[in-house]
């Protein structure tokens, strides 16, 4: 053993315990009862969610657990806890959401239980992960260590998240209600939630004043919508007013009778903004006049301990770096406004990790992170931060160990796929599978390395809802169903040119593209672009130059692009290609069968 190895360090552990033991024997109890036939299953499912268990495809014995995790935060011993459950209880791996949650799948219904009791022990909670309330309040992994933010937002987003979790007015709102805090325009996705908050300080009579920049009613889904600016500048003070007028608005009037229209986006939509914007405003004043002095956010500034593991080097000079190291460096980490510190992606398939990752994650968390924690991301992943420069090729060392060293985190060649029809009732293909075929594909052809896909995003929902965030990507998809004939397919409605950063904008439908052709498809896209591009372009910034009809290549508008595809989406007969009818990760015929979803309780 070389004198690399050291004693294990201690656990930073979390401030907050979001948990409540006693949920744990409630929901055991009311499973007892329902399955007495003494609640009725309309009643039990809005418990249920309630309570972060979802509904699971075509069954109502097993569940999906939503562990949130607000802030994106998680600690070495709530991942070992996590990695102990998916073995016990689940099926022996967990999922990143983009939401910043794991999510556990194929529960038992009576084992439900006993994860919130586990979960309870390390401080974690599943509670409003789903229903009718407020979701896990998100914010970005770079808050706090982004070169281009103004102040760091997390603390914000945690007394957020404190303040309305179980609180009597998120309780039973019209639809689910989504905050997002962010460090800065390119990461954090602020204009396509309910609330979007982005930090500011502004000179106020002469002194530097704290505050955000909101933005509201934005959202993703069959129907989605660009949030709008509430105002140049709210002041730090004005946080929490601004965000219970909104909640109260939406409480007041969102449409309870429609299900497909009851999320905020379209009270906005259907009000008009400078309608909306008034009553928020009207509503803020009267909250802050009503409100009693103990309504407070209450955000702990107090810093982060920064500790580094000191390591000394091997007596015979120190190890070699391993191959591939150059590669991951340039692909998965980002430096930190903190001199000599990095943040460190991992690259995940699709967001899923085995238990034994995790149980290994927790170990490399304590052993490399300056912080002792990590967070989870927006685009189903994680980030170790503070980890010191000299010890990267150490850390990469290790996480090959654990499997964990795959290359392209921060790339398109990571695309983002929902859980898809794995196990969601709505969906209608495999995303899921998909985006791992694609991440695979692309990793061998090393399409990572190349600087011109670097800022491009793929991203692939199951059915039109957006779980898989398809309206902002580069390249998005959505599943649906074809047929030739009697014989059915997966297929994608693509679209092009989304984006989530200060130019927010939805992306343009071009094609609909048969499952096993999306990925030459986006391979004939890049092709197009390197023929077509200026020296400076990259394939993110040139489609969006297609997109708004300023290219003056050969191409000129989407209606190029499509013709070129359109060869490559032909279907042949089932007698021709039998495995073009068959969807990803399926031996048996293609079907659109779905049951009920659960968006909503």
């Amino acid at each position: 053993m070389s004198n690399l190895e050291q004693s294990r360090p201690d656990s930073v552990k979390s401030k907050i315990n979001w948990a409540r033991i006693e949920e744990a024997d409630n929901f055991a109890k009311t499973v007892k009862l329902f399955r007495q036939g003494k609640y009725d299953e309309d009643s039990f499912r809005r418990f249920r969610l309630q309570n972060g268990a979802y509904g699971t495809r075509m069954t109502g014995d097993y569940a999906m657990v939503r562990i949130k995790l607000p802030a994106g935060e998680v600690y070495p011993e709530q991942l070992e806890k996590i990695s102990q459950l998916s073995e016990q209880y689940s099926i022996g791996s967990a999922h990143f959401s983009t939401r910043e949650n794991i999510q556990l799948h194929w529960v038992v219904l009576e084992d439900v239980s006993e994860i919130m009791r586990s979960l309870a022990e390390v401080g974690l909670t599943s509670r409003e992960a789903c229903g009718n309330s407020v979701r896990n309040v998100m914010c970005s992994p770079l808050s706090g260590v982004c070169p281009d933010e103004e102040f760091d937002a997390t603390p914000y987003a945690l007394a957020t998240a404190r303040f309305f979790l179980r609180n009597p007015m998120a309780q039973n709102l019209p639809r689910k209600f989504k905050f997002n805090f962010t460090c800065c325009e390119k990461h954090g996705m602020v204009r396509i939630v309910d609330v979007g908050l982005i930090p500011q300080i502004q000179e106020i009579d002469g002194s530097p004043q704290r505050g955000f920049k909101i933005f509201l009613g934005g959202g993703l889904g069959n129907k989605s919508f660009v949030g709008h600016q509430l105002e140049d500048f709210t002041p730090e003070e004005d946080l929490l007013y601004t965000s219970i007028a909104v909640m109260r608005i939406f409480d007041r009037l969102g449409d309870r009778k429609n299900l497909a229209r009851n999320r905020m986006r379209y009270l906005v939509n259907d009000m008009g903004w400078d309608n909306f914007q008034n009553l928020v405003l009207k509503e803020r004043a009267i909250v802050r006049a009503t409100q009693s002095v103990i309504t407070q956010l209450d955000a702990d500034h107090t810093p982060n301990e920064i500790k580094r593991t000191i390591r000394i080097s091997d007596e015979n000079g120190g190890e070699t770096t391993p191959d591939g190291y150059a590669r991951w460096l340039k692909t998965n980490t980002v430096k930190q406004t903190q001199d000599n510190y990095h943040s460190v992606f991992l690259t995940l398939e699709a967001g899923d990790i085995t238990a034994s990752q995790l149980y290994s994650l927790a170990d490399i968390i304590r052993n490399f992170s300056s912080e002792g924690k990590a967070r989870s991301g927006f685009t189903q992943n994680m980030a170790l931060r503070y980890v010191h420069e000299d010890d990267l090729p150490r850390l990469y060392s290790k996480l090959i160990e654990a499997g964990l060293a795959k290359s392209g985190a921060l790339t398109m060649t990571t695309p983002i796929g929902c859980s898809g029809t794995t196990s969601c009732n709505l969906a209608l293909t495999n995303s899921h599978r998909l985006a791992k075929e694609i991440q695979r594909k692309f990793l061998e052809l090393k399409l990572d390395e190349d600087e011109d896909l670097v800022d491009s995003s793929i991203k692939i929902s199951g059915c039109p809802n957006s779980c898989g965030q398809h309206g902002i990507a580069t390249l998005g998809f959505f599943g649906g169903g074809g047929r030739v004939g009697k014989d059915m397919y997966a297929n994608y409605q693509m679209s092009v040119g989304g984006r989530s950063d200060g130019d927010t904008m939805l992306g343009q439908t071009l094609l609909r593209v048969p499952a096993k052709r999306v990925i030459p498809v986006i391979l004939k896209v890049i092709e197009v672009f390197k023929v077509n591009k200026k020296s400076d372009d990259t394939l993110k910034s040139w489609i969006h130059r297609v997109v708004n009809g300023n290219e003056d290549s050969e191409i000129k508008s989407l209606a190029d692009v499509k013709k070129i595809l359109e060869p490559l989406i032909i279907p042949p007969t089932i007698e021709e290609d039998p495995d073009f009818y068959l969807d990803y990760g399926s031996d048996t015929g293609y079907h659109t069968k779905t049951g009920k979803g659960e968006c909503a309780a």
